[in-house]
C-alpha cells in the first residue's frame, strides 16, 4: 500500500540543544515548539517486495550518502516493529531550505514516519509515532502535533517516555512567524554534530541546561495566557543562551552571519519603535521572527529592506499530520 503524509517545520521557542544518549537521540531538556504551516514535507512511502534496497527521491533527484543511510537506519526501525523485511520506495517534496536552520530534519522525519509506519500496516497512537519519530530527528517529535507542543526529555534509559505533547492546538493563538532567509547554502557545521561538540566542551552548557525549567514553566503560561510579550522575551532569551553555548565550545563555532545579527537588531529597534516583535534562531543563520497579525505589513516590509536578506516568508500556527489520498506529491 502507498501511503503520501504531509508534516510541517515546527520552531522551538524553547530550543533542545545537547542529547543525552546519541542513539536514541534523548535530549537534555525538555522543549517547546510551535508548528508553523508555511514550511512543510509530503512524502510517500511504497512498500514493495521486489525490491532489494530502498529507494529515496527528494525533490525528484535520487539521494545518495548520508542521507540516503538515515532513511533506510530509520526504515529498519519501522520495519522492526512491523516485523517485515520488505524494502521500501521513498519520494519526497521538501518545501523547506535543506540544512540551513529551517528544520527541514523535522518535517522530512515527522512525513518519513507517518507515511512509512501506516504503509507496512502499523497503527500508531500520536504518542507512539512521536517516539518512533524522534529515533529519526528529535525535533521531528514534535511536527506530528500542530499548535504548540513540548517534547518531554524523559528519565527511561530506553527512552519510552520521550515524545512530543500537545500544550495548545493551533486555533488557540493567532501568533505569526517571519522566516526571513539569508541563506539556503547548508551549513558548515551540521546540528548533530555541533550540539555534541557543544555538550562535550562548552563550560557554559551546565547553565544552559539548568535554566530550562523556568523558561519552560514561563513560556507555557504565557501560551495559555496569550501573552505575546511574555512568550517573546522568553523564547528571545532563550535562544540567545544556546546560541552562547556555541561560542564556549572548542572549537568556538556560531551559525550567525553578519546579517543575522543585522535582523536581530532590526526586530530591537522595532520593539523600541512601539512593535511587539521577537526573534529567535535554530541552528542555521536564519532568523524567524515572532510577530501580531495586526503588524505584519509593518514586519514584512521592515525585514524585506535588510540588506542581505533573501526573502521573508510569512506564516501561521500549522497543523500536525495529514494523509493525502490519492494525491501527488505537491
Amino acid at each position: 500500500m502507498k501511503v503520501t503524509a504531509k508534516a510541517h517545520t515546527n520552531i522551538a521557542l524553547i530550543k533542545y540543544w545537547g542529547k543525552r544518549d546519541e542513539g536514541l537521540i534523548l535530549p537534555t531538556n525538555n522543549s517547546l515548539s510551535v508548528t508553523l504551516d508555511g514550511f512543510f514535507t509530503t512524502t510517500s512511502v511504497e512498500f514493495k517486495p521486489d525490491l532489494t534496497k530502498d529507494s529515496f527521491l527528494l525533490n525528484d533527484e535520487e539521494v545518495e550518502g548520508e542521507q540516503s543511510i538515515r532513511v533506510t537506519n530509520f526504515l529498519n526501525l519501522v520495519r522492526e516493529l512491523a516485523q517485515e523485511e520488505v524494502y521500501a520506495e521513498v519520494k519526497s517534496i521538501n518545501a523547506v531550505p535543506t540544512a540551513a536552520g529551517f528544520a527541514s530534519s523535522a518535517s522530512g522525519f515527522a512525513a518519513l514516519a507517518a507515511a512509512s509506519s501506516k504503509a507496512i500496516g502499523l497503527n500508531l497512537t500520536d504518542t507512539e509515532l512521536s517516539r518512533l519519530t524522534r529515533q529519526g530527528s528529535g525535533s521531528a517529535c514534535r511536527s506530528i502535533f500542530g499548535g504548540f507542543a513540548e517534547w518531554l526529555q524523559g528519565v527511561e534509559a530506553d527512552g519510552s517516555d520521550s515524545y512530543a505533547v500537545p500544550i495548545a492546538p493551533k486555533e488557540h493563538w493567532d501568533i505569526r512567524v517571519a522566516a526571513v532567509v539569508l541563506s539556503s547554502k547548508m551549513k558548515k557545521v551540521s546540528s548533530r554534530s555541533g550540539m555534541k561538540r557543544t555538550v562535550e566542551t562548552s563550560p557554559f552548557f551546565k547553565g544552559w541546561v539548568e535554566s530550562i525549567p523556568a523558561d519552560l514553566e514561563g513560556i507555557k503560561q504565557g501560551i495559555l495566557d496569550k501573552d505575546f510579550e511574555k512568550v517573546g522575551e522568553i523564547a528571545e532569551a532563550n535562544c540567545l543562551k544556546m546560541h552562547a553555548t556555541t561560542l564556549g565550545a572548542n572549537p568556538p563555532f556560531t551559525y550567525w552571519l553578519d546579517t543575522t545579527m543585522a535582523v536581530m537588531q532590526t526586530v530591537q529597534q522595532l520593539r523600541s519603535a512601539g512593535i511587539p516583535a521577537y526573534f529567535t534562531i535554530d541552528a542555521g543563520p536564519n532568523v524567524k521572527v515572532l510577530y501580531l497579525p495586526e503588524h505584519e505589513a509593518k514586519i514584512q516590509e521592515t525585514l524585506q529592506h535588510i540588506p542581505g536578506v533573501t526573502e521573508v516568508k510569512l506564516s501561521r500556527v500549522g497543523q500536525g499530520i495529514t494523509y493525502l489520498e490519492d494525491e501527488e506529491l505537491v
